[in-house]
């Protein structure tokens, strides 16, 4: 993915409402697991948007996104539950971007993790 610019704003909603107070990296995993957890609104659909190694979805393809995954797997990235070939699967937020339709802060929270990867920071 390619680098993006600075966003004051967005940078500011990401400390002071997914990091805030948080104190190393697993802090800030716990910290944005919650933060997408409260501001997402499951189901959604939403399109594959990067293809990773380890998922089998191809850039184009349409999920419907049904849950964030356990905290114990976003420990080191934050990873959603979706249904795919009839059967429930783990794939990384970073590689799906919901559909035109989804709901405001839905869009915005992924939006921020997008960025927050985009930009390179990590745990």
């Amino acid at each position: 993915m390619p680098r993006i610019a600075k966003d004051p704003e967005r940078e500011h909603r990401i400390a002071m409402e997914a990091i805030v107070d948080a104190n190393g990296p697993e802090e800030q995993a716990v910290g944005w697991y919650y933060y997408l957890e409260d501001k997402i609104h499951f189901p959604f659909r939403a399109k594959c948007i990067i293809e990773r190694a380890t998922s089998p979805l191809r850039t184009g393809g349409e999920v419907e996104v049904t849950g964030i995954a356990s905290e114990a797997d976003c420990e080191r990235e934050m990873f959603v539950e979706v249904q795919w070939d009839n059967r429930k699967l783990v794939i990384p937020l970073v590689q799906v971007q919901p559909l035109a339709d989804s709901e405001v802060n839905t869009n915005e929270a992924i939006a921020d993790w997008h960025y927050w990867v985009i930009r390179g920071y990590e745990f």
